[in-house]
């Protein structure tokens, strides 16, 4: 939903205002102050929209202002001004009793604007020209041996991230039995026989691998202990 209008347009008059229209809206602003601009055409018998009438006493009608050219000192002001507001006339006006903004704004863009260059200086930064930045920019990243140049109006400046360099892994894989380590001491693989000294009962000789037999605590037999049958 937008904002409803002010008034009728269709049956209002267009186009310059004469000198009976404007007679009627500072007799009637005299008499009754600004108030409301929507019903002031109505109640001043104006066929006038609201927007009409607000803007011609405010730049034309009204009592306070201040006609003729801009002075030296209102040119530096508004030039002073506009380097902290920026195109905010309507604060800048308000720094310039007599003035509007619509008038300010029209006297910068034909007149201060054209001062300001002849001078030199950017209208829009306030600078002077010399010393901003070129316009085509062409800025050097060395990758290896190579130059590689890219236009700043062409691409956007984007601060590279570190690049990591992945060391080389060798992904063949060997599979091997586990290690065993072998043990001090070899177990002596027993034979089930005896050799002919132990089955004497003689000393046992170097190269004898008998275990004890029939449980027998020396190579020696002791027959004292076996029965014979």
């Amino acid at each position: 939903m937008g904002r409803s209008p002010c008034c009728e347009k269709a049956h209002t008059n267009k186009g310059a205002w004469t000198k009976e229209e404007d007679d009627r809206l500072v007799a009637y602003i005299r008499a009754h102050g600004e108030g409301c601009w929507r019903s002031l055409p109505k109640a001043a018998g104006l066929l006038r929209c609201g927007k009409s009438c607000r803007l011609r006493w405010i730049n034309y009608l009204r009592p306070d202002l201040k006609r003729g050219n801009f002075t030296e000192d209102e040119d530096e002001l508004i030039i002073k001004l506009h380097s902290l507001l920026g195109n905010k006339w309507s604060l800048i006006a308000g720094r310039l009793p007599g003035r509007t903004d619509n008038e300010i704004k029209n006297y910068w863009n034909t007149h201060i604007r054209r001062k300001l260059l002849s001078r030199g200086v950017d209208p829009v930064t306030h600078r002077p020209i010399n010393e901003q930045p070129p316009a085509n920019i062409t800025i050097s990243f060395e990758k290896g041996d190579e130059d590689h140049k890219i236009s700043a109006l062409e691409k956007p400046f984007k601060l590279q991230e570190p690049q990591f360099k992945i060391p080389d892994l060798n992904l063949e894989l060997c599979i091997s039995p586990p290690f065993q380590e072998e043990p001090l001491i070899k177990p002596v693989k027993s034979e089930a026989g005896v050799c002919f000294s132990c089955s004497l009962g003689l000393p046992k000789s170097p190269e004898c691998k008998c275990s004890n037999f029939l449980g027998l605590s020396s190579g020696f037999l002791d027959f004292r202990s076996v029965e014979m049958k």
